[in-house]
This record gives structure tokens, sequence and C-alpha cells, in this order.
């Protein structure tokens, strides 16, 4: 560990949702805090793992808040790593230098805290990240574009503009130590307001999807009942059912109050091109509605094959709540296989020397 430049030359490429990599809720989160740090005109540090080779507690672009007063929100991994961050952080907001690091996590350092994974993490330490303004750091954290930033060689924040492209492949790799793209959260569009869709929802929110509720019954379908963050669209089914997917990948969750409406959803949903779509249901539900879809030429048997029915992974669930995170699982798993299609196409790769 040292002041100045790294002691390892790298280049990271941590690409959030659509175009690589989906960030958890906490990284909305700390942009949050950043601007209302600057817009109450408090110094703070953001520590950042700038590259990961190995096992470690945390991933790449995670990142942590350090204020002051020893508070911190985020996290890089806890135990020893974050103890080391915070001592840098302190120091740099004493000194207004920024700092880098370099932790290998094996049995000297971490035995007692219990970080002995065997990896090595890299980050950086930047002091008064909030003088950025509020206006910046908003603007990451509500996520209404892609956006490009990142960290160059001599620390400084890049502002997302005309200076960074929406592409990462049109950065010069030696002039950043860490480039992170932001983009909307990934739409799950739910058919139905009961029970099931009441559970899924808000956790869905806090997984990172947007989501919206479509149903005909208008004394569920509200916001009393719903989070606001939920968007609800209520009317007759056949003009739910053609709604416009949104410009990002969608998933497609069917659990309405039967399974006359459930087969009238999939009807049009079948043939919208979503990442995945599930329908609560048992085998026999799906395997009766499967031979009617394909006999009456609503859809193919490939098409039919594509909808996972029963939805969810197998955990034994009895509960409503049991249900909603069985049912959510398999769209993490899902939304997963995105993130990795994305990394494999993306050009930018980590490189440690």
């Amino acid at each position: 560990m040292r002041n100045g430049r790294p002691m390892l030359q790298f280049h990271s490429l941590f690409v959030i949702r659509h175009s690589g990599r989906y960030a958890l809720p906490v990284t909305d989160s700390i942009f949050q805090s950043l601007a209302a740090a600057a817009r109450g005109g408090e110094s703070v540090a953001l520590g950042i793992i700038t590259a990961v080779k190995g096992s470690s507690p945390q991933k790449l672009g995670a990142k942590a808040l350090f204020y002051p007063d020893r508070k911190i929100k985020g996290t890089l991994g806890g135990g020893c790593l974050e103890a080391e961050a915070q001592r840098l952080a302190l120091n740099s907001l004493k000194t207004g230098k920024p700092e880098s690091f370099e932790l290998v996590l094996d049995h000297d350092f971490g035995w007692d805290d219990g970080l002995i994974c065997g990896g090595k993490v890299l980050g950086v330490i930047l002091p008064n990240a909030q003088r950025l303004g509020e206006k910046f750091w908003s603007e990451l954290a509500e996520r209404h574009a892609a956006k490009i930033w990142g960290v160059r060689k001599d620390f400084s924040i890049a502002s997302p503009g005309p200076a960074l492209k929406p592409q990462t492949s049109n950065l010069n790799p030696s002039d950043w130590l860490y480039t992170e793209t932001i983009t909307p959260s990934c739409a799950l569009w739910i058919a139905g307001s009961g029970h099931i869709a009441q559970a899924v929802a808000p956790l869905a929110l806090q997984l990172d999807f947007a989501v919206t509720i479509f149903d005909d019954r208008p004394e569920l379908a509200n916001h009393e009942i719903f989070p606001r963050d939920v968007s609800i669209h209520v009317g007759n089914w056949g003009d739910l059912c053609a709604a416009p997917l949104p410009n990002v990948p969608a998933f497609g969750l069917i659990v309405t109050r039967g399974h006359k409406h459930d087969a009238l959803v999939l009807e049009t949903w079948i043939h919208r091109p979503f990442r995945f779509l599930g329908m609560i249901g048992s085998t026999r539900k799906a395997r009766t509605i499967a031979e009617h879809f394909v006999k009456k030429q609503i859809a193919t048997a490939e098409e039919v094959a594509r909808v996972a029915c029963p939805v969810g992974i197998k955990i034994r669930s009895q509960s409503v709540m049991e249900i909603a995170v069985d049912i959510l699982a398999q769209y993490i798993d899902k939304r997963a296989e995105l993130v990795s299609e994305k990394q494999a196409a993306a050009a930018g790769k980590i490189e440690l020397v």
C-alpha cells in the first residue's frame, strides 16, 4: 500500500446492468448520499474497489463512503479490509490527497477478521468526492439514461458528457483507473395484483428491478397496496397486454387471479420479446395450456417451452413470502445470465500487469 499511483497498473471496466454488470441498489444509495453530501456541504471520501484477482469479500466496483465521524455507508468488504480503507479515508480527508491500496487477503493479513479469501484487491480512496456537485451525483443515482463515469489516472473523477461517450470501447485504458456504465434497471412486468404480486413487487424493487403491475381491478392495483415506486396500469386486459415494452431488458411474470386470465395474458405475452417469462401454476396447468396453445395454433411448441411454469426455484416454499422469494430467485438467475452474455461480448477486460 502506498500513496500516489497504484502499485500495479490496471484498467477496470465495471459495466452495470444492460451494458455489462448489474449493480445492486446500494450503488444508487452511494450516489444519493454523495448528492446529499454535496447539497449539505459535508466532506466525505469515496472508496472504490477498482480491481480484484482471485477470491474476495466484495467484487469489482464495490463502493463505500467514509465520513469524518467514522460513519460508513456501503461496504468494500468488511473486516480488516474495510478497517484499512477507513484508516486511509480518514487520512485522505485530513490531507485532501487521494489514496490507493493493494491488499492480499491471506492468512497473515486477515485471519483475525475472517478474511482469508486468498485473493487480492486494489482500490482508491477519493477525498471530497461530493465537490463534483449535487447535479453530477444525482444524475448517476436517477439513471434515466446510460452514462459513463470514471476515475482517471490522476485520481480525478470524470463527468458524464461529451468527454465520455456511451461506449467503453471509446475509452483509452491507459487513461483510466476505473470506469463504470450506469444504465436503467431491468423491467419486471407483473400481470396480476393479488397476494403473490403484492409480495413480489416490493422485494423486486429492493433487488433493482423496475416494477410495473397490470390488472383490471383498481381495488387491488393501487398505491395504497403497492409501493409508490411501482408503476401501475389498470384497464381491460386487451389494452393492458398491448402495452409496448420499455427500451430495456424486460422480464414478465403472470400471476393473475385464475387460469383463464393467466392464459389470456399469455396469449399476447408469449409473443413479446421478454428476456424471461414465468407463470404461476402447477405442472398439470402448464401441460394443459401448452397443449391448448399448440392445438389452436396460438403459439408453437418452442414458444410454449420458453415459458417457465411453474415459475420459481424449488425451495419447498409454503408461505406467500417464501413463494415470492423462490420466484425472484429465478429472475435474479436469469438476469445474471444476461450479465454473463454482456460480459462475454464486452471488449473491456480487467487487466492486472
